[in-house]
């Protein structure tokens, strides 16, 4: 009995849906931002490789 009433105190497992709720809500909020961040780090890297394009073509000499 005393293993039953102690089982029941315990409120590890309180915790650890906690976490687990937190880490649902931080998951919705990514998949929620996730469209606009894509399009920010798409123009990020079309910005990066046009102005290595233009580089490489100063550098061949072919004017850019």
């Amino acid at each position: 009995m005393k293993l039953f009433t102690e089982f029941l105190k315990d409120d590890s497992g309180a915790t650890a849906i906690e976490y687990g709720l937190i880490a649902a809500a931080i998951g919705m909020v990514l998949v929620t931002l996730a469209p606009g961040l894509t399009s920010a780090v798409n123009g990020i890297f079309q910005g990066i490789a046009s102005g290595l394009n233009n580089a490489k073509s100063t550098a061949e000499g072919t004017g850019g």
